[in-house]
């Protein structure tokens, strides 16, 4: 039998992380983790975020066990094991070595946009706490290792979820299935207990929505943190997949 394929989707917050593990979950043949990281990321910076105290409570707040489980036994036996998680949970300090053996995706979005959303459930924002620069470093250290990894820009995603779906599976070596599109609304015993939090949209979609019209208007230390953020984006948004609809 083929060892289970472990999936790590590295996004930033107020992307598609959540729809995009909804996606992967519907499968059938796919158990999925949602941010195994990020106990240990409030415990160890101490930041206020929604539901803090539930949060740590839930999960493992030892980045090293973390990592120990995602390297064991398959939860449920299944073949993929689909892992959300977000870059800046790697904080300074933590190895990395664990993530070489895993097959890494990089799930982008434009940081005006993400800012515009983080802003709707926690006051302050800082370039750091939207992941994108984390993003870049982290394929900078894949690649010097000779790693192949896809990039998704959620925008575009939206606008042909099947075919980046299709495409993203080829590269995986796996079958896709049209299951991925659509899924029950409601939430799932694999939420974070902060889904009552952040998840309020995905909870009641039953598959990819159309992407927002532009129009966000940014100012003050806002418009600061996207701008901050923009090289970055820009850099890797011009590496992003780009499959024919």
């Amino acid at each position: 039998m083929k060892p289970p394929l472990r999936i790590a989707m590295w996004s930033g917050p107020r992307n598609i992380s959540t729809a995009m593990m909804r996606a992967w979950e519907n499968r059938g043949d796919c158990c999925v983790s949602d941010e195994p990281l990020y106990a240990h990321y409030l415990a160890a910076t101490g930041l206020d975020h929604p539901g803090r105290a539930q949060v740590i409570a839930a999960g493992e707040t030892d980045w090293r066990k973390v990592v120990a489980a995602l390297a064991g036994p398959v939860p449920g036996g299944a073949r993929l094991w689909y892992q959300k998680h977000m870059t800046h949970h790697l904080l300074p300090g933590m190895a990395l070595d664990w993530i070489d053996g895993l097959h890494n995706v990089l799930l982008i979005r434009d940081p005006r946009e993400v800012v515009a959303s983080y802003v709707k459930s926690r006051a302050t924002v800082t370039a750091t706490d939207i992941g994108v620069l984390r993003q870049v470093e982290l394929l900078e250290r894949l690649e010097s290792r000779g790693r192949t990894t896809p990039i998704i820009d959620a925008g575009d995603f939206l606008r042909a979820p099947e075919a980046h779906l299709r495409a993203l599976c080829d590269h995986l070596g796996i079958a896709f299935t049209a299951r991925m599109l659509q899924w029950p609304p409601g939430p799932r015993a694999s939420d974070g207990p902060w889904a009552p939090y952040w998840y309020a949209r995905v909870l009641q979609s039953t598959g990819f929505e159309p992407p927002a019209a532009p129009g966000i208007a940014l100012s003050g230390a806002h418009a600061d943190v996207a701008e901050a953020c923009l090289p970055a984006y820009r850099l890797l948004h011009g590496r992003r997949m780009r499959p024919q609809a």
